[in-house]
């Protein structure tokens, strides 16, 4: 049985973006692979109809709609005219129809902007989200003459940027300062496109019943504040918009519909801030009041790790009088209903993830992608009626076959009062008789989780012949707001946790060298890799990735950093230095003797370099064994969805750096 290798990522195929058709009949969904001659990765339309039929051949399409029951519609670039556009950097989205009837992909229309979501109204007319430039905001109707002088402007202006409001860039969205999604209403084949929201709004969620189009988000000039959204509805056929209700204190997350009634997900944030897990309340359509439908003690999204992932999907869906939505209960994501009286129905508990789902209109049949059974992604199908559960698919059966894939062990133990549940993978050809080295991997987050689904870093240093275990502390998801509670306690409670689980699992496994125990994180993880070397020094070797070391200037610089910093610190930042230096890491930079090698992004704007940057070189300054290496062109998703070359060479220098240090 051969070990997993740090490359074989290469060659698993990952699923998204499943939907069914408005009649049911069949469902749509993506498969990408990498393609490491080119560096990238390619994605391709599959259907489902009771057997697994490849759409496209391109290589390019990721993002897709039903138009209806018979035809799908998606954006691409296909003719020479249309790539030497893009070349340019001109503003457009061209959208090509597939009949299901046979034939090649005919190009339907032409949009004079990004466009991100569209969606078909009864009356023939699509309602569609699409980027614009608050300086610019009519760029979309000028002649061509006047679109191609606002273009040589944008290439005058690229040597340098002008920032005026908060954010300015966002992660994986580059620099995004005057930037807004707009609302528009398109008519068929784009014979009329009007701009539906002013120039300053922003649109966070839409959706449509009949033909009325609501929306959800807010205007700002100069700082943008999640506290204070608002509701609008726009009539499809005039394109008239009126405010519904303006919210205030209110992180709302998204509008639904579920028949005719319209849910908003949203909490006040009172107990813990913006990582409160939201509520469900019903929206009268009129006044845009709320009332409460179910107050929700849970998750809202799949929060579940994993590198074995590409792409995204719905994670809520709204069928037969209910509301299908994605939930991290303890260590997986599961499926449950909510109905519009309020009652809530656990729909697929199966261990594992559910990472995009799709239900069908009438006969209850659930289809999602997910990660089950410590394996890769496949396509599942649900009986919603007699829970049996089905695998359609088997895109990665040739991936994982001979290799050995180590089963996660559980483990648990009581820390700080609470349970703190992991698991533990052994390595390949286990000797109790040996010892071992380990590593000791730490989620990001920290409002994350890990579970027992495929990690393929994990994969690859089990075969290697390390141990590998990683745990939940408290931060994590999964289980409400309490445990996920650590609001001005960062390195506090959740760091006693972690060092008592890695006390529990050198107990139990006595077959890992203690003095061969390397540690790595990335995100919240990489915070707590630079909070570990400050604080201990107990492991060999460390790897902190896209990290945080120092909350006073992560605090500008992070595309959250400025409303992030403050609450889940507890903090203000202009009166509360002391405190948020207290809890930075970099503080504790003196006290560090562990070799440690620095991951980051040049355009990784969540947690930007200059956090690595500073960490390491305070190491350097002292003396201690450090190394930074950095990816040009990546942002914050390095790990999970970074170009294949950058992926391998990323987990390329961790391993190497364990190794160096790990050696007996």
């Amino acid at each position: 049985m051969e070990s997993v290798k740090i490359n074989d990522f290469l060659q698993y195929r990952f699923l998204s973006n499943v939907r069914y058709s408005p009649d049911g009949r069949r469902a749509a969904f993506v498969v990408s692979n990498c393609n490491e001659d080119e560096n990238c990765y390619e994605s391709r339309l599959w259907l489902y109809d009771g057997s697994l039929k490849q759409l496209t051949d391109l290589g390019k399409e990721m993002r897709y709609t039903w138009e209806d029951a018979d035809t799908i519609l998606f954006p691409a670039v296909r003719s020479a005219s249309e790539k030497k556009r893009a070349e340019a950097k001109e503003q457009f989205t061209s959208y090509y129809r597939l009949s299901l009837s046979g034939g090649e992909a005919l190009h339907a229309f032409t949009l004079p902007f990004s466009a991100s979501w569209i969606r078909k109204l009864p009356n023939g007319s699509f309602a569609v989200l699409g980027s614009i430039d608050a300086n610019v905001p009519d760029y979309y109707c000028m002649s061509r003459e006047d679109r191609e002088k606002v273009q040589k402007q944008y290439a005058d202006d690229a040597d340098y940027e002008v920032f005026d409001e908060l954010p300015y860039w966002f992660n994986g969205g580059g620099i995004i300062n005057k930037s807004r999604t707009a609302l528009f209403l398109v008519s068929p084949e784009a014979k009329e496109i009007r701009r539906v929201t002013e120039p300053d709004f922003s649109v966070d969620s839409v959706e449509t019943i009949g033909d009325l189009v609501y929306y959800l988000g807010d205007s700002y000039t100069a700082r943008r504040d999640l506290t204070h959204p608002k509701l609008y509805a726009a009539d499809g056929n005039t394109g008239e918009s009126r405010l519904l209700k303006a919210y205030e204190g209110l992180y709302a997350d998204r509008i639904k519909a579920v028949g005719e009634t319209l849910l908003l997900t949203a909490t006040e944030g009172k107990d813990i801030g913006l990582n409160e897990n939201v509520d469900f309340y019903t929206v009268d359509r009129e006044t845009g009041e709320l009332s409460m439908l179910y107050e929700n003690t849970e998750s809202l999204w799949n929060s579940v790790g994993s590198d074995a992932r590409y792409g995204g999907g719905e994670t809520t869906y709204a069928a037969n009088g209910r509301l299908y939505y994605v939930t991290t209960r303890g260590d997986s994501s599961h499926l449950y209903a909510l109905d519009l009286q309020g009652n809530i129905f656990p729909i697929a508990t199966e261990t594992g993830s559910i990472d995009a789902c799709a239900i069908h209109p009438d006969n209850e049949i659930a289809l999602f992608v997910a990660l089950y059974e410590g394996s890769l992604q496949e396509l599942y199908a649900k009986n919603l009626k007699t829970g049996e559960l089905k695998k359609l698919s088997h895109f990665n059966d040739d991936a994982l076959k001979d290799k050995y894939v180590a089963v996660c062990e559980p483990l648990s133990v009581e820390s700080e009062g609470w349970k703190i549940d992991g698991w533990v993978l052994k390595p390949k050809d286990y000797d109790p008789a040996k010892k071992y080295p380990a590593v000791f991997d730490i989620h990001g987050g920290p409002k994350t989780v890990y579970g027992t689904v495929f990690y393929h870093e994990m994969q690859v240093w089990a075969g290697m012949g390390y141990f590998v275990f990683f745990c939940n502390p408290k931060g994590s998801d999964g289980r409400g707001d309490a445990f996920a509670d650590i609001m001005g306690h960062y390195g506090e409670t959740d760091y006693r946790n972690l060092m008592d689980f890695a006390d529990e699992v050198l107990k139990r496994y006595p077959a890992i060298d203690p003095k061969r125990v390397c540690e790595t994180g990335g995100s919240y993880g990489g915070f707590m890799t630079n909070w570990i070397i400050g604080h201990t020094d107990r492991f060999c070797a460390c790897a902190s990735q896209r990290s945080i070391s120092n909350w006073l200037s992560f605090n500008g610089i992070s595309d959250i950093g400025y409303y992030f910093v403050g609450d889940q610190n507890h903090a203000d930042f202009y009166t509360d230095h002391a405190k948020l230096w207290n809890h930075s890491p970099l503080k504790y930079a003196k006290n560090v003797k562990t070799p440690t090698l620095f991951i980051h992004s040049d355009e990784d704007y969540r947690c930007p370099i200059d956090q690595g940057l500073q960490m390491y070189a305070a190491l350097v300054d002292r003396g201690i064994p450090a190394r930074i290496c950095v990816f040009h062109g990546e942002n914050h998703e390095l790990s999970r969805s970074g170009k294949p070359k950058h992926r391998i060479r990323r987990l390329t220098e961790i391993t190497n750096w364990f190794e160096k240090y790990a050696k007996e």
